[in-house]
């Protein structure tokens, strides 16, 4: 990792901008351990990284004034995991950046991500 990357650090885990962004200021927090999932950090090291996600959405905030934001971590591969590596998704999103958001990270299982009017 080039460390000129890094937008935050902490004995733990680091950030960076994602290099294949969905939007704006997508960035990742990356453990340093290496850990497939984040179920294998430990309890401090999990700490560690909600409070990347903090400083990094402050950082963000400032720079490209996201409305709102999804975070999303793709836990082993049939979660879509790609890469081996625990790293959590801080994803800025933007006032009619989609059609319709309702649904959020729902939608990736498509087929049952509108649930607003079941059962009606």
């Amino acid at each position: 990792m080039d460390s000129r990357r890094i937008i935050y650090e902490d004995r733990h885990c680091f950030s960076v901008r994602d290099q294949f962004p969905v939007s704006a200021g997508h960035s990742l927090v990356i453990s340093k351990r290496h850990l497939a999932t984040y179920f294998d950090a430990s309890p401090d090291e999990q700490s560690a990284m909600a409070r990347a996600l903090g400083q990094v959405k402050q950082g963000i905030d400032g720079q490209f004034r996201p409305a709102a934001y999804n975070i999303g971590i793709n836990d082993g591969p049939a979660a879509g995991q790609t890469v081996p590596h625990l790293h959590i998704h801080l994803i800025p999103r933007y006032q009619g950046d989609v059609e319709d958001p309702r649904g959020g990270v729902r939608w990736v299982v498509p087929e049952k991500a509108a649930y607003w009017g079941a059962g009606q």
